[in-house]
């Protein structure tokens, strides 16, 4: 198993912890909830980026961010998207 890094999303880490912690969850999201792919791969782009990312977590906020960057309401804590 590969060590994660502070600069990573969840997804990067290691394919089962992946799977079992968060890929079930996107799984299963309503599709009317969910964001579009496009928008949500730009939301990872800016969390990739934010100095707030650890560990596939907001410092800001808590929240797992692969997880409310899918929510088609989900919003940023600094308003960054």
């Amino acid at each position: 198993m590969r060590k994660p890094c502070i600069k990573c999303l969840l997804q990067d880490f290691d394919e089962a912890g992946y799977i079992e912690k968060i890929k079930k969850e996107l799984d299963w999201m309503d599709e009317e909830l969910r964001s579009p792919e496009e928008l949500y791969r730009k939301r990872l782009d800016v969390c990739l980026s934010c100095e707030k990312l650890h560990e596939g977590t907001c410092l800001a906020c808590g929240c797992y961010v692969e997880l409310r960057a899918a929510i088609r309401k989900g919003k940023c804590p600094y308003k960054k998207w």
